[in-house]
């Protein structure tokens, strides 16, 4: 197994994680920057005042793309496995 390879294999997996975690993450920052917004136009300052919402946002991302995320880190396996016999050698 050369350097080049390793290299490519990290760079698939972190690619990988991006993917995965991005829908999440973007749920939860649109939440955080509407709730945060509503706090600064009404004065309202109270710092548990996001966690529910962006909970429920991520808990509702998750559902939606739960089989897209799944079917995207089964495919990755499934090419890491196929790989495994092109490395022994």
């Amino acid at each position: 197994m050369n350097p080049q390879t390793v290299v490519s294999i990290g760079r698939e997996a972190l690619t990988m994680v991006l993917l995965i975690s991005s829908p999440l993450l973007i749920a939860a920052l649109v939440v955080g920057v509407t709730i945060s917004i509503f706090q600064a136009i009404t004065s309202i300052q109270e710092m548990t005042l996001t966690f529910i919402p962006k909970l429920v946002a991520v808990a509702l991302a998750l559902l939606i793309f739960l089989p897209w995320m799944m079917n995207m880190a089964i495919d990755f396996a499934r090419h890491m496995f196929e790989m495994i016999p092109t490395l022994v050698g």
